[in-house]
């Protein structure tokens, strides 16, 4: 009784997630007025019932008839996560307070917490199969949206409750409904979600089970073969990835296709397919670049990506212990003004409306005049916001789990089991978000962590860890 209330409320879940920014948005323009940030009581109602299926999973682990020590047998993976989170204590407390423990907690380690409870309870086939084909459809139904959405007007967003600006983030107002690449004002679609980046970064997820289907990966207990439907489903999924203008996403979309295509076809065939991809990719971007080079090379973005990750590297070599949890990464974004930096010469009257904005021409603050702007610390990087929050030690902890989880996914997507599609889909989809972490905050959206650690975790069963030997990682 206890497990099928569990597996139904994680699997509303993991549906309801990703409509999370646009029903949040709708809702507090309805209830509570327009220009205003997302209202605190209806963003916290996955966390509400998070605490009920832990709670659900907690007392069901209680009653599992096993002995006190095998309850409380831990393996290589649990015993990292659990001294990240014992690391993340003092090195916080000495530098910062409760709050900030609170908030960096959330971001960090609230996933890995589930994946590591929720693996000690039984998911049921059932489960796993309504939660593939659930995660199948929102993917759809978030595409077509998403699609749509590229030609609808702003004032459309704005009657929904999202802000009249676009491409920017405000901890303390709307969201903006779209972001523009620099320069073209080409759309980068976000459907339903908070961000373009997040929104690609969560299409990896159906996008790898779509995949799987159309590589006609057989689920053998439910005869799950590849049809039309599944290839029509992989096209549009892929279509609205394409429109979010994620490279990141992009690139982890790509290695999930090679690790596909490397399992599926015999070698002789991979040098001649290797080849015609690699003519194909050569005439697409050198189509891209000389059409609008600005799609794959910007240069705000791209200088980004660089600088950041050094600041980063130069903060956690001033720092090797690290700063406490909330100095850097989505939850330094959330406590910090919002800061928005243009080049040498730009038109910034704009930004005159929206006094409460920071805006920095070349470096230089130009508004507000009455204070100094404190912008966040954004990394571009989780393993290295994880660096300059838990220092050197949290960073090659942190490396370490993701490694272990991945060589553990990489043993159970060998296994011929009746979960086989369940396994290679979100071992793929946890691979293809770990390679995004190199370049974005890929974990910061609760779409993409809670949904992935949680599949992970239904991978991952403590009572299927024999098959794979977990002295073997």
């Amino acid at each position: 009784m206890l497990q099928k209330i569990r597996e139904r409320l994680t699997l509303a879940l993991l549906l309801l997630l990703p409509f999370h920014a646009l029903l949040v948005t709708v809702l507090t323009r309805v209830f509570f007025g327009a220009n205003l940030p997302p209202e605190s009581h209806l963003v916290l109602w996955k966390e509400g019932l998070l605490a009920i299926m832990l709670l659900v999973a907690v007392i069901e682990f209680f009653q599992q008839p096993k002995t006190k020590n095998q309850k409380l047998q831990t393996d290589k993976i649990d015993l990292l996560i659990l001294s990240l989170i014992a690391l993340s204590i003092p090195v916080t407390f000495l530098q910062k307070d409760l709050g900030d423990f609170i908030l960096g907690f959330k971001y960090d380690f609230l996933p890995p917490m589930l994946f590591l409870v929720f693996r000690r309870v039984g998911w049921s086939e059932s489960f796993q199969h309504y939660a593939l084909k659930g995660l199948l459809i929102v993917g759809g139904i978030l595409s077509v949206y998403g699609i749509i959405s590229f030609v609808l007007p702003q004032t459309f967003f704005t009657w929904l409750g999202y802000s009249d600006l676009h491409s920017l983030y405000q901890a303390h107002g709307p969201l903006a409904p779209f972001q523009q690449i620099g320069g073209l004002g080409l759309r980068r679609v976000q459907s339903t979600m908070s961000g373009p980046n997040q929104f690609g970064i969560w299409l990896l997820v159906p996008s790898s089970i779509a995949l799987v289907k159309v590589f006609q990966v057989q689920d053998r207990e439910y005869g799950v073969r590849s049809t039309y439907y599944d290839l029509i489903t992989a096209l549009v999924l892929g279509t609205a990835l394409l429109l979010t203008f994620s490279r990141s996403a992009w690139v982890a979309a790509f290695v999930v296709v090679a690790v596909l295509v490397c399992r599926t076809f015999p070698r002789h065939q991979l040098y001649k397919m290797a080849a015609g991809f690699a003519v194909l990719l050569i005439v697409a971007v050198a189509g891209i670049s000389v059409l609008k080079p600005g799609i794959l090379v910007r240069t705000a973005s791209s200088k980004g990506h660089i600088e950041k990750p050094l600041a980063a590297i130069q903060t956690m070599v001033a720092h090797p212990f690290g700063l406490g949890l909330a100095s850097a990464g989505p939850a330094s974004n959330r406590k910090s003004d919002t800061c928005v930096y243009v080049d040498a010469g730009s038109d910034v009257s704009w930004a005159v409306p929206h006094p409460d904005l920071c805006v920095f021409v070349a470096s230089k603050q130009v508004q507000p005049a009455a204070k100094a702007c404190n912008c966040p610390f954004v990394t571009e990087n989780w393993y290295l916001q994880i660096g300059v929050e838990l220092g050197w030690i949290g960073f090659f902890l942190f490396i370490l789990l993701i490694v272990l989880i991945i060589r553990r996914l990489r043993k159970t997507m060998q296994l011929q089991t009746t979960s086989y599609q369940l396994q290679t889909s979100i071992g793929l989809a946890f691979i293809a978000v770990s390679i995004a972490a190199l370049f974005l905050h890929s974990w910061e959206d609760a779409a993409v962590a809670y949904t992935v650690w949680i599949l992970v975790a239904v991978v991952l069963q403590r009572r299927e860890a024999a098959a794979v030997d977990v002295r073997s990682v």
